[in-house]
């Protein structure tokens, strides 16, 4: 039996309510995004589970740890495989160019500051008429999203025939632990070449594009409610331990504390 789909429709405005202004939202399994744009800026964080979205030619994997970052008048549209509990903040495109926000759709770096500022806005949403007090803390939120670190897209693809092939194969075989070499002679190259490849596509070496991609496929196995140690086995880890230090690296908690915060 196939799994219902739910469309999503944005709410349509002609102006935005306030410069910087939030909405919280809740979203069923198997939601879709319907592609849209707007005169405003947009960054998307989402409380639990991965964003999935496509902008600019390019599809966008977000864990926690991360928000998604749309330029004003810029398409976009994705959806969730498993429930989500995101917010949605709108930047005025004026001052998204004063504040110098990027110019391109972009994963960007959540700090703790960050975080907690998020958080609060969670447990308490502004009201429809903003307070002073409301409106200065969407300010200095704004103010750290202008500094947070780029991304990319977190888990970049690439156009080169080996890459893509390689790539393939680890998404369908992430359990695999095959050396960089033996990964390159499968694919008939040398390992210097595919690390060459990795490091001009990806923008990093496929050891880390791999931690990366095991992440991804953890966060949904935990919030079904498998054991850490049945999610570490199923990524290739010889222990649990081992599965946890890269998690914490990765997304600044632990997998047991990740899933503690509702994620």
């Amino acid at each position: 039996m196939s799994k219902k789909l739910f469309t999503h429709i944005p709410l349509k405005l002609h102006k935005l309510p306030e410069p910087i202004f939030y909405q919280l939202r809740s979203m069923p399994e198997n939601t879709i995004y319907v592609p849209h744009q707007h005169l405003w800026g947009e960054f998307v964080y989402s409380f639990s589970g991965t964003l999935e979205m496509q902008a600019e030619g390019s599809e966008f994997r977000v864990p926690p740890s991360y928000g998604l970052w749309h330029p004003p008048n810029t398409e976009h549209h994705g959806g969730n495989r498993q429930a989500s509990f995101h917010c949605s903040i709108y930047i005025d495109q004026e001052l998204a160019a004063q504040r110098k926000m990027p110019e391109e759709t972009c994963a960007l770096m959540v700090n703790p500051m960050l975080r907690a500022m998020l958080n609060h806005l969670r447990l308490n949403p502004p009201r429809s008429i903003y307070a002073l007090e409301e409106s200065k803390l969407l300010d200095v939120l704004l103010d750290q999203l202008a500094i947070a670190p780029i991304a990319g897209s977190y888990l970049p693809d690439s156009n080169d025939p080996i890459l893509i092939r390689a790539l393939m194969y680890l998404k369908d075989n992430p359990h695999d632990n095959c050396s960089l070499k033996e990964l390159a002679e499968h694919f008939g190259t040398s390992e210097r070449t595919l690390a060459r490849k990795a490091q001009r596509d990806l923008g990093m070496a496929l050891s880390e594009w791999r931690q990366r991609l095991k992440v991804m496929r953890a966060i949904p196995m935990l919030q079904e409610g498998a054991s850490i140690e049945s999610v570490a086995l199923d990524l290739g880890y010889s222990t649990a331990s081992s599965f946890i230090v890269m998690f914490r690296r990765l997304l600044n908690t632990t997998p047991n504390e990740y899933r503690k915060s509702g994620g």
